[in-house]
């Protein structure tokens, strides 16, 4: 009979490292507050949950603070016996990676919570539930990032998806119930393959942990790599639907616009930036041993999608319902491809670099399409979803066409949006860098593309209104809505006129 006994029982036991994990847990303990308060709350004082919701997020974004310097910090490791601590078997690692990352997932979620507080309010959504519901999204977002095993990557995940699903249901309409069922069949489909692939690496390699996954598929037995390669393809599923990579992306249009418009760019930003990071993390550090193999892949689902999503931007009709919110879910799928791009140069590269590009544009990106969320949610309270609802908006509202205008001209990589030109330069000197010149000719020819539809849309803004458009009465924006648009509008000015302080993140080491 074996003894399951050990010398020493408490060597088993390890400390938590409470500061390492501060930001996740922060937000998970907000979520928990607005539950219990929207119990005691009277109907009346239950506007209090999203000054509440929005506070957490602040608290969990100045817990990154401590983080900042130093040396990467990591918890919940496998030990011996003898106490001694793996650091490569680190199930959370806080580390510069993760921390850029939870400071666009918590960021992007702040910026959420304070655009959602008169559309939960105007739009009679269940404020306890909606707040709930939005800071356990952000919680499983900031967690995802930090992730280096397998069980918790595909855990923090469904903590994304799952409360998602039912933002977007949440209003009371047809068109919010036929976007949720969308997305919920569509990504619960995505994660059984992606489960079906972790089996396989799990029985190639038998370990969990991405580091020890690495090195178990570089000496995987012969008889094993065909399960091993299966099982890496398959788990890549799921982060590419979560990324709306082509051709995991036919969810995402209609889900944008039967979602209320916060919520709709919450999932443009802070969802896609949990999946870019979770497949940033599978690939460069669990199966390095591919690197070539799904170097290669993501340079074609790169193409691929940044093509497919600015072609069918480029089709949308001024004169259609929702044109507006759809022409930037198109328009997030095309930028998707630009994400992906220095992720398949770091397959090229067989190094962790480029990544960097990804991160810089991925912060460029979050700060401007919250941006022109806003603004869309700004116009739909009294003019309408239509992209001809905006014709001869600088007339009506000076300030609020000015930074829509700035918003696009950055996603086109236009003066005097400088951040988005030069986060498109960055993308392009990785792929040319790894070698990945017909990429980098493809994402060129995708950018003029994408020229024609951005500079529609702001040339609308300054065009006199046209007969068809129906006289609109413009009332006092709230207070949350126009804190949004001031601090989207500020912060992509200061990194227009100081780029590095996001280009920084480009040189230096993320892992």
């Amino acid at each position: 009979m074996t003894s399951l006994a050990v010398t020493n029982p408490g060597s088993l036991i390890q400390s938590v490292d409470w500061v390492a994990i501060a930001p996740p847990l922060i937000a998970a303990l907000a979520a928990l507050a607005v539950l219990v308060a929207d119990l005691f709350l009277p109907a009346g004082r239950k506007k209090a949950l999203g000054r509440l919701a929005a506070a957490g997020l602040a608290l969990a974004l100045i817990a990154l603070l401590p983080l900042v310097h130093g040396h990467a910090r990591s918890t919940f490791c496998l030990r011996n016996v003898t106490g001694a601590t793996d650091n490569a078997a680190c199930s959370y690692v806080a580390d510069h990676f993760t921390l850029v990352f939870q400071l666009l997932a918590l960021g992007g979620a702040l910026i959420t919570a304070l655009l959602s507080i008169h559309t939960v309010d105007e739009e009679k959504l269940p404020g306890g539930e909606y707040w709930f519901l939005l800071l356990s999204s952000a919680t499983g977002a900031a967690l995802l990032p930090a992730s280096r095993d397998l069980a918790t990557l595909i855990i923090a995940l469904e903590v994304v998806s799952l409360p998602a699903f039912a933002l977007v249901g949440l209003r009371r309409d047809g068109r919010g119930a036929e976007a949720a069922l969308k997305f919920f069949l569509s990504s619960v489909t995505a994660t059984a393959v992606m489960l079906l692939g972790v089996s396989f690496v799990y029985a190639a390699t038998g370990s969990l942990h991405l580091s020890v996954i690495a090195d178990g598929l570089a000496h995987a037995p012969a008889q094993l790599k065909t399960l091993a390669e299966a099982g890496a393809a398959l788990t890549l599923v799921g982060f590419a639907f979560k990324v709306a990579a082509v051709p995991f992306h036919f969810w995402l249009p209609d889900t944008y616009t039967g979602s209320p418009i916060p919520i709709a760019g919450y999932l443009s930003v802070v969802s896609k930036a949990a999946g870019l990071a979770g497949l940033a993390l599978v690939t460069t550090i669990a199966f390095h041993t591919y690197a070539h193999t799904w170097g290669l892949a993501l340079a074609v689902l790169a193409a691929v999608t940044m093509t497919v999503g600015n072609v069918a931007a480029l089709r949308q009709r001024g004169d259609t319902p929702h044109s507006a919110v759809r022409l930037l879910a198109w328009s997030s799928i095309g930028q998707a491809g630009y994400l992906l791009v220095p992720l398949a140069a770091a397959g090229y590269a067989g190094a962790t670099e480029p990544i960097g590009a990804t991160v810089a544009y991925a912060l460029i990106y979050g700060v401007v399409n919250l941006g022109a969320f806003a603004v869309v949610a700004v116009v739909a309270r009294t003019a309408g979803s239509r992209l001809d609802d905006y014709r001869g908006l600088f007339a009506r509202r000076r300030w609020t066409a000015l930074a829509l205008a700035f918003f696009l001209l950055c996603l086109a990589g236009l003066p005097p949006g400088v951040i988005g030109l030069l986060g498109k330069v960055v993308v392009f000197r990785a792929a040319i860098d790894a070698g990945l010149g017909w990429l980098a000719v493809v994402m060129a020819v995708n950018v003029v593309i994408a020229l024609y539809y951005y500079l529609v849309w702001t040339a609308k803004l300054f065009a006199p209104a046209g007969a068809d458009v129906a006289e609109v009465v413009e009332h006092r924006l709230p207070a949350p809505l126009t804190a949004t648009l001031g601090l989207t509008a500020l912060v992509a000015v200061v990194l227009s006129v100081a780029p590095e302080l996001v280009l920084q993140v480009v040189g230096g080491s993320l892992f």
